[in-house]
C-alpha cells in the first residue's frame, strides 16, 4: 500500500480520532490521562515505523510546533469560555494567580540551579531551559478536572491557564533581554508589553463581539476562530503576551453581560451573542480535542527511543520533580489552607514545555543537552496526576466531562424557555397547514 496515498492519510486521521475517543473512556475507567495514551501511541507508531523501515517526515517538528500554537490558543480559549467572572470568583482567581506566579517562579530558579549543576555552567542560560519545565500544562489539566469541585476546578483551570500566560511572557522576556545592561530598561519593557497586550486584547474582544453579533452568514464561528489565531501570530511578531489576547477575549465573550452595561448593553443584540457564545464553546471542545491529539501522538513519534534508557536523565528528573512538588507545596499552604488533595499533584508539564523547547533560539542553544530530562519529567508529573485523580475518585473521561458542563447548561437555559415556545411548530409549517 502506498503510505502517502491521501485516502491512507485519511484513514490514519480517522482512526486517531476514534482512538482517541475509545481512550477517553478508558481514562473514564482507569484514571490514567488520555494525553499519556496518545505519547504512549505515538511511540508505538514510531516503532512499527523503525520495524518497517519507514522513513520519519523531515517536517515532524515543524507541525508539531504548529499544532502546539494552534492547541495552546484553542484550550486557553476553552477555559476562559467556562470561566465566570463576579465578585465571588476574586478569592479563587486572586489565590490561583499568586500560587502560579510563585510556583512559576520558585521552581524556575531551583530548577535553573539543578541544570547548571548537572549540565549548563551558565546560570542565565541554565535558566532558559529551566522555564519551560516549570510550567504547569493547562492542555493536560483542563480536561482532565470536568468532576472535581467546583471550587477546586475553577483554581486548578485558572492556575494552569495563569501558568501558561506568566511561563509563556517570563521565557521570552528573558530570551529578549539576556544581556541587558540596564535593570530599568528591562521592567520598563515588560510594563510597556503588558500594558499595550491588555489595551489591544480589551479593544479588539469588544471589537469583535460588536461585529460578530451581526453577521447574518451561518459560516462565521471557523471565522472567528481565524481572526483569533492571525490576533495572537501578530502579536507574537511584535514580541507581545499575545496568549493574553486569547484569555481576555474568551471572558468577554463569556461575561458580556458583565463588559457591556450601561450605554454600551444598547449595542448588544442577547440573542445573538448567546447563538455565538453557545455554538462557539462547543467548537472550542471540539476542535481542541482534535488538535490535542494529534499534537501529543506526533509527539510520541518524535521521541527518540533510546532516550528512554538514559538513567542519567532519569535521575536529573526525579530530583526536578521532587523540588518543584516541594516549591508548590509550600505554596499551596500558605495560600489555599485546605484539602490541598488532589491539586498538589496535580502539576502535569506537557505541551507549553515541549513548545518553548523548541522555540529556544539557536543562539542560546547548548550542544549537547539532554533532551531526555523533559521527556521524562513529562511522563512523571502526568503520572503523578493519574494517581492523584485515582486516589480521588473522579474518572470522568476528558472531553465527556467538559461536554457535559456544557450540555448541562445548555439544559439550564432550555428550562427557561416557556413551555408553549418548546413546542411551537415552525412559522413555515402553520403557514403550510
Amino acid at each position: 500500500m502506498d503510505l502517502i496515498n491521501p485516502y491512507t492519510v485519511v484513514i490514519i486521521f480517522s482512526l486517531l480520532i476514534i482512538i482517541s475517543y475509545l481512550f477517553n473512556l478508558l481514562s473514564a475507567k482507569s484514571g490514567i490521562p488520555s494525553v499519556l495514551l496518545l505519547i504512549g501511541l505515538g511511540i508505538l507508531m514510531n516503532l512499527i515505523g523503525n520495524y518497517f523501515g519507514i522513513p520519519k517526515n523531515g517536517y515532524v517538528f515543524e507541525i508539531l510546533e504548529i499544532l502546539g500554537i494552534v492547541g495552546l490558543i484553542m484550550i486557553v480559549l476553552e477555559a476562559a469560555l467556562d470561566l465566570e467572572l463576579n465578585r465571588s470568583k476574586w478569592p479563587v482567581i486572586s489565590k490561583s494567580l499568586l500560587v502560579a506566579f510563585l510556583s512559576l517562579m520558585g521552581s524556575s530558579l531551583i530548577v535553573a540551579g539543578v541544570i547548571n549543576y548537572f549540565l549548563i555552567d551558565d546560570y542565565t542560560l541554565a535558566l532558559v531551559y529551566a522555564i519551560p519545565v516549570s510550567i504547569i500544562s493547562s492542555a493536560i489539566i483542563i480536561p482532565s478536572v470536568g468532576e472535581m469541585t467546583p471550587e477546586k476546578r475553577e483554581f486548578m483551570i485558572y492556575e494552569s491557564t495563569f501558568s501558561d500566560i506568566l511561563g509563556i511572557m517570563y521565557f521570552y522576556f528573558l530570551v529578549g533581554n539576556i544581556g541587558s545592561s540596564s535593570a530599568q530598561a528591562v521592567v520598563w519593557d515588560i510594563t510597556l508589553n503588558i500594558f499595550i497586550t491588555i489595551l489591544i486584547s480589551v479593544v479588539s474582544s469588544y471589537a469583535l463581539v460588536l461585529i460578530f453579533q451581526r453577521l447574518k452568514t451561518q459560516v462565521k464561528l471557523f471565522l472567528l476562530i481565524a481572526v483569533l489565531l492571525l490576533l495572537y501570530s501578530v502579536g507574537k511578531l511584535f514580541h507581545l503576551s499575545s496568549l493574553l489576547i486569547i484569555l481576555i477575549f474568551g471572558l468577554v465573550l463569556n461575561n458580556y453581560k458583565l463588559f457591556f452595561r450601561g450605554k454600551l448593553a444598547s449595542f448588544v443584540d442577547v440573542k445573538s451573542v448567546h447563538s455565538i457564545l453557545s455554538n462557539f464553546h462547543l467548537v472550542t471542545i471540539e476542535t481542541a480535542f482534535v488538535v490535542r491529539t494529534l499534537f501529543f501522538v506526533l509527539f510520541g513519534i518524535s521521541i527518540d527511543l533510546g532516550a528512554l534508557k538514559d538513567l542519567e536523565a532519569l535521575g536529573i528528573s526525579l530530583v526536578i520533580v521532587v523540588l518543584m512538588l516541594g516549591i508548590r507545596a509550600v505554596f499551596l499552604k500558605l495560600i489555599i489552607r485546605k484539602d490541598l488533595k488532589p491539586q498538589l499533584l496535580m502539576a502535569p508539564r506537557g505541551l507549553i514545555t515541549i513548545l518553548l523547547y523548541f522555540s529556544i533560539p539557536a543562539a542560546f542553544q547548548v550542544e549537547g543537552f539532554n533532551s531526555s530530562i523533559y521527556l521524562y519529567t513529562i511522563l512523571i508529573t502526568s503520572g503523578l496526576m493519574a494517581i492523584a485523580l485515582i486516589a480521588e475518585g473522579k474518572h470522568l473521561a476528558p472531553v465527556d466531562a467538559m461536554q457535559m458542563a456544557y450540555w448541562r447548561e445548555m439544559d439550564k437555559e432550555i428550562e427557561k424557555i416557556p413551555e408553549q415556545e418548546k413546542h411551537r411548530e415552525p412559522e413555515e409549517n402553520e403557514e403550510g397547514a
